[in-house]
């Protein structure tokens, strides 16, 4: 009789994102993870796999979070350039924050670690990079079309110029004592916008 699992699978995988994401993959032992999620390491890998399985499957859920959180605030019905001012200063204001300064975004983070040398989890950085650029696009087109962008200007090249921005901002952001520097340089962008 197979016995019932005693923990909470998509609990222990918030907890697992957490540690991950506040230590990244390298400095995360599955030593730590059976203290973190208070579960047993033979149940780690029963539900979830190895570590890097574990890691990959947080970044996805990382991901399906905040991509999900983008596509509510840029398919808005109404004008579309305020709600792409929105998430950019949205992500300036998060990069200036106490609470996730220290952390960054997981998946820049997990594009700065692994990103090189690790084919899952670049796959991963780029599905995700390719989501919000096509968000950012989609928005930037309806903009176009509502006359709030210029006819002259392309949307698929400033999607991809705030994608860059939004990123280096968390990163900027982990590293800097000065929030003027990441506020300025979101400001100066969306500038890019009129």
């Amino acid at each position: 009789m197979a016995r019932t699992k005693e923990f909470d699978p998509e609990a222990a995988l918030q907890s697992a994102l957490q540690l991950f994401w506040q230590r990244g993959y390298e400095a995360t032992s599955m030593a730590d993870l059976v203290e973190h999620l208070g579960i047993g390491r033979a149940s780690i890998y029963a539900t979830f796999g190895n570590k890097h399985e574990l890691y990959l499957k947080a970044l996805d859920r990382y991901s399906e979070n905040c991509d999900a959180g983008l596509l509510g605030e840029l398919s808005q019905p109404g004008p579309a350039l305020p709600a792409v001012r929105g998430v950019v200063r949205h992500f300036a204001t998060e990069a200036n924050s106490h609470e996730l300064r220290s952390k960054g975004c997981f998946v820049t983070n997990t594009a700065a670690e692994l990103g090189a040398h690790d084919p899952a989890a670049a796959r991963r950085v780029e599905a995700s990079w390719d989501h919000i650029e096509t968000l950012l696009r989609s928005a930037l087109v309806r903009a176009q079309a509502q006359g709030e962008l210029p006819a002259d200007r392309d949307p698929r090249a400033l999607a991809r110029m705030l994608l860059v921005l939004m990123q280096g901002l968390r990163v900027v952001g982990k590293a800097s004592n000065d929030p003027g520097r990441v506020r300025d340089a979101a400001e100066q962008a969306l500038g890019l916008l009129d």
